[in-house]
């Protein structure tokens, strides 16, 4: 039998399942086909983006479960993102549109901005940040609702003043806030902040990237945190693995982690966590992985006025 996740009510009332199969660097077949066995493993949650340059191959893999029987469209949660070149107002409808045909499946369930930081492209192919308010740009993904195309709105990449900006001068509050969060990032106080303003945050990079290490301020670098001890002990407590500690961990603390990956294997093991939830002990345990240091820094925008990791959270 097929694992499935727990759902979580947004502040529109509409579900979104507690758990997601992250979709970046998937392209070609090798996206078709993880797409597909996530769906035949249970997950109904399926996260892309026109970035990520695969929507085309997420619709047709949706379509393909779809029309053998897997799932209905209404069965799946479908995010995409609005990209920082379409920040324009009068751009997000197209890039929208574009999104939308890209997919093929009707309608998208969560069209999230992909970070406050607008751009454009020159004659020459080159892109050039750009200071369009992204309020501005919030507002006109707010008319997208009267598509009947599009069931929620949110943002991805927002400190909490950036939130706190769209949720004043705006008439929709996002659903979710989709940031990089793992054990080394916990995004506490960010989680906090959004929780209590009911907006989920969505958890990318959940897994701090497998092999990815994250030095220490006093530049001793620490061990992955699959090898830390703290976690394998907790894995071999419950008969898991130390992926499913870490994801188990995120949704113990609030999140809706959206694990990417191209293995069979892995992906059926990502969703395979609802059956145990960690102490209260074992979390504070894991909160001690904590270092604050990010693995997406957006470098390139630092000096962006709306550049959002110079915040506090």
């Amino acid at each position: 039998m097929s694992a499935r996740a727990t759902l979580v009510t947004l502040n529109n009332g509409k579900k979104m399942p507690v758990l997601g199969l992250g979709t970046y660097n998937l392209r070609g077949q090798s996206c078709v086909d993880a797409v597909k066995t996530a769906i035949e493993a249970g997950y109904r949650h399926i996260d892309t983006a026109f970035l990520y340059g695969n929507e085309v191959e997420v619709g047709q893999a949706i379509r393909e479960k779809i029309e053998d029987g897997t799932v209905r469209r209404e069965d799946l949660f479908v995010t995409t993102k609005l990209w920082n070149t379409s920040h324009e107002p009068a751009e997000v409808r197209e890039a929208f549109d574009t999104s939308l045909a890209n997919l093929n499946i009707g309608y998208v369930d969560l069209y999230l901005m992909h970070s406050p930081i607008g751009a454009t492209v020159t004659a020459s192919g080159k892109t050039v940040l750009t200071e369009v308010d992204y309020v501005t740009t919030w507002k006109a993904m707010e008319k997208l609702l009267d598509t009947g195309r599009v069931r929620s709105l949110g943002v991805s990449n927002f400190n909490s003043e950036q939130l706190r900006r769209i949720i004043e001068h705006g008439t929709v509050k996002p659903v979710t806030n989709q940031v990089e969060c793992h054990v080394r990032l916990n995004q506490k106080q960010l989680i906090k902040f959004c929780k209590d303003r009911e907006i989920i945050v969505t958890a990318y990079s959940p897994l701090v990237r497998p092999g990815a290490t994250i030095g220490l301020d006093d530049n001793k670098t620490p061990k992955p945190a699959f090898e830390d001890d703290r976690v394998v002990a907790i894995a071999q407590r419950y008969s898991k693995t130390p992926a499913q500690v870490l994801l188990r961990y995120l949704v113990d603390i609030g999140t809706v982690p959206i694990p990417k990956s191209g293995n069979p294997d892995r992906i059926r093991e990502n969703l395979n966590i609802f059956d145990f939830e960690l102490t209260p002990e074992e979390v504070l345990s894991l909160d001690s992985l904590h270092t604050g240091q990010r693995l997406v820094k957006i470098d390139s925008a630092a000096a962006h006025p709306f550049y959002p990791f110079d915040a506090e959270f």
